[in-house]
């Protein structure tokens, strides 16, 4: 069979490459006017040069054959935390009607502005509601994986069905980064997608205050930049917060949203218990007083931000009734997680006190980690005065949806290792959409088997840092350290009493030299002391001492580096992720649009004998099937035959599994003490060092990275470096031999 498939191939060659070069001339005369519209000569060609002009072919199809091959040799591009297929089935749609979808909330926003829309918010008879599920729900639940291509398929059902719904979050806090990283798709691309199904319903998004979208400070200027973008592909609501309630740090973020023409929603992170007297360092009071900061500022909305789901009933009544008496006017709206199961009743505890709106997810994306149940929500208030106006059929058939459509994305739904929610987050206060990551991350650590022990070194780690508020990124650098405590087997004792000497992760670090801002109650002594020594500390809002983004020079240096196709939004792409932009546009410069794979195909790959169909745009389409899979060559090579719209392709396939078994990276000795190993599995971002270097103890002498947690590996002993084995983009095992020193 694979003999009769390259004799055929062998025989297009000629006719293809002729064929070939002859399209792009050929489209450029039957795009040209005078061609069109008007007679031409024999000189046709000799006074229109620009026919010559030839755009260099995208060869999409040959490049989603070349990943389609990839993922049947080696397995999906994107990390699979857990050993699980994705659904055979496919979602049902359910109906839409014809015509434009019913006015909704957007309608009053784009005719009264921020001022107006709030007051009409605050006017509202009844219980309003944000629908997480675009956002924070598959965060929480799925690692953040949901494409574009599942949200698009129900976004028109929505416009329909919930035009009464407060907000769509749909964008925003994890979702920018893992679009680029983990699903190879540019998430302005998405917001401009939903923007156009789904024009009645405000979008609203979780910025990060001064960090974003990202994990750390950025120039004040890329802040506001940022802001304006995301106005003006559709984004209508900003949800500020800062991770550390960090005044500066929001202050900054309100007035970017602000300026850019957005609502902005200031929302203070809550953690601790209003109802306990003896947890005080997060009182009542201390929230009161930062919410009167953020009204004066000039939030259009206030929101409590409870990301962790430590809201029970009664804390819900004492806080959003002080907030409800100080602030008669104002619009209250509610976040938290149902990680512990009292969602639904602390959310109907905060809508008696008088919040004016509440977060929720459809019912079959909800619970556990996400958010509390809509179909529930809607059910309690129904005939009351909190009725939220939204029909429960309509509901029901939007969750059926999201119930198939999750099945898609099994690998990454946290069900494969949680069963259940959890009350020990009352104790951990770990974050919702934290909880899934972190379990995700432990297990490709080799530290699946001890996630109940990550979760008590996550309460320890804590404490190590002062007790902060945990909300990204904070929480990641609580986690961080957690993590590294595990696998380190060291206690809290541990820890305090070795800080000087410990290589502890980066971003640990990074807290303590005070790059994400001031923690409440401020840094944890002698801890931060021991751990910095001579390193560099910063006074202040990280962001106030960062010289302004030169977005001219930025812009240019993408076109010399990705070609003249570079729009404004991928600026701002490469401002947040410079490196995470560049591998995403390298990605999609060698594999094409993978966005246009349904899930299935994105994850999984085609089976042998499939055929199936890829809308690269309206009115083309590629017809594939997939053929056969070659044996491994001398290169370590495979060749995947497929038959693309009735001719016959191949493609070579380099596979990294049977190149990873012929090579066997040597592991450190733990009795020698210059061999240095890696502390956890992960990527070798940087080596620092060279063979023959003097180094210090404590030197840094390389960066590990694995699921966004960057470790520096510092020297145990001075001496001299005396064989690297590692290069950067090296994968390692635990203890694989980094490099070795003699004294």
């Amino acid at each position: 069979m694979k003999g009769v498939l390259h004799l055929l191939l062998w025989w297009r060659q000629d006719v293809n490459t002729l064929v070939m070069t002859n399209i792009p001339f050929l489209q450029n005369v039957l795009s040209n006017h005078q061609f069109l519209y008007s007679t031409v000569d024999t000189q046709f060609i000799d006074e229109n040069q620009d026919l010559f002009n030839l755009k260099r072919a995208q060869n999409r199809a040959q490049k989603l054959l070349h990943y389609l091959g990839h993922v049947m040799v080696n397995g999906p591009t994107t990390p699979i935390p857990v050993k699980a297929k994705p659904s055979s089935t496919d979602p049902v749609i359910p109906s839409v009607p014809m015509g434009e979808p019913p006015a909704g909330y957007r309608e009053v926003l784009l005719k009264e502005g921020p001022e107006g829309f709030a007051r009409a918010v605050r006017q509202h008879q009844g219980l309003l509601l944000m629908d997480t599920t675009f956002r924070d729900a598959h965060q929480s639940l799925l690692a953040t994986r949901v494409r574009t291509h599942d949200l698009k398929k129900i976004a028109p059902y929505v416009a329909h069905n919930f035009s009464n719904l407060f907000s769509l979050e749909n964008w925003g806090g994890a979702t920018f980064d893992v679009a680029m990283r983990f699903l190879y798709e540019c998430p302005w691309r998405r917001l401009q997608e939903l923007r156009a199904l789904i024009p009645n319903v405000p979008f609203q998004m979780l910025l990060r205050g001064a960090n974003a979208v990202g994990y750390t400070n950025y120039p004040d200027n890329a802040v506001f930049k940022f802001c304006e973008v995301a106005k003006e592909n559709g984004m209508d609501i900003f949800r500020v917060f800062d991770s550390l309630n960090y005044l500066p740090n929001m202050l900054l973020g309100m007035e970017a949203a602000g300026s850019a023409g957005g609502v902005v929603e200031a929302a203070i992170s809550y953690t601790g218990d209003v109802s306990d007297p003896m947890r005080q360092k997060y009182s009542l009071d201390y929230y009161i007083q930062l919410a009167e900061e953020l009204v004066k500022a000039g939030t259009h909305i206030l929101s409590i931000k409870d990301m962790a789901g430590l809201l029970k009933p009664e804390p819900s009544r004492l806080l959003i009734t002080a907030l409800r008496d100080r602030f008669p006017d104002m619009p209250i709206h509610v976040h938290t997680h149902d990680t512990a199961g009292a969602g639904v009743a602390a959310m109907l505890a905060c809508a008696e006190a008088g919040a004016d709106i509440v977060d929720v997810a459809v019912d079959s994306m909800a619970g556990m980690t996400s958010q509390p149940s809509m179909g529930a929500l809607v059910a309690c208030t129904k005939g009351t005065k909190h009725d939220t106006g939204i029909s429960l059929e309509k509901v029901f058939d939007y969750s059926e949806y999201w119930e198939v459509a999750r099945g898609l994305y099994a690998p990454f739904d946290c069900t494969a290792t949680m069963k259940s929610g959890n009350a020990d987050v009352y104790e951990n206060e770990i974050p919702g959409g934290q909880y899934t990551n972190l379990h995700f991350q432990a297990h490709s650590m080799g530290l699946g088997n001890k996630f109940k022990e990550v979760k008590k070194a996550y309460v320890e780690a804590n404490k190590l840092l002062g007790d902060l508020i945990k909300v990204t990124p904070s929480s990641k650098i609580v986690g961080d350290l957690a993590q590294f405590m595990v696998q380190n087997s060291l206690s809290r004792v541990d820890v305090e009493e070795r800080a000087d000497e410990l290589s502890f992760p980066l971003s640990v670090v990074e807290f303590l030299q005070g790059h994400i801002g001031i923690p409440h109650g401020g840094f944890p002594e002698p801890f931060r002391s021991k751990v910095l020594k001579s390193l560099p500390r910063v006074e202040g809002r990280p962001g106030a001492s960062l010289p302004a983004m030169d977005f001219k020079k930025l812009e240019a240096d993408l076109r010399m580096a990705h070609g003249s196709e570079i729009t404004p939004e991928d600026v701002m792409s490469a401002a947040m992720y410079p490196k995470v932009f560049n591998e995403f546009k390298e990605f999609r410069r060698n594999f094409g649009p993978v966005d246009r794979l349904n899930t299935r195909l994105f994850l999984d790959g085609p089976k042998i004998a499939e055929e199936f169909e890829v809308e690269l745009e309206r009115g083309k389409t590629l017809h594939i099937k997939a053929l056969a899979l070659g044996d491994l060559n001398k290169a370590g090579q495979r060749e995947v035959f497929f038959e693309l719209n009735g001719q016959l392709r191949s493609v070579l396939v380099k596979d990294t599994v049977a190149m990873k078994e012929m090579h066997f990276h040597p592991k450190a000795l733990k009795d020698v003490r210059g061999q240095v190993g890696a502390p956890m599995p992960g990527k070798v971002v940087e080596v620092k060092v060279k063979q023959g270097q003097k180094v210090e103890k404590g030197q840094p002498l390389c960066v590990l990275s694995a699921m966004k947690m960057e470790t520096v590996v510092n020297s145990p002993l001075s001496g001299t470096v005396a064989k690297v084995h590692v290069k950067a983009d090296s994968s390692l095992e635990g203890d694989d031999l980094i490099l070795e020193i003699t004294e």
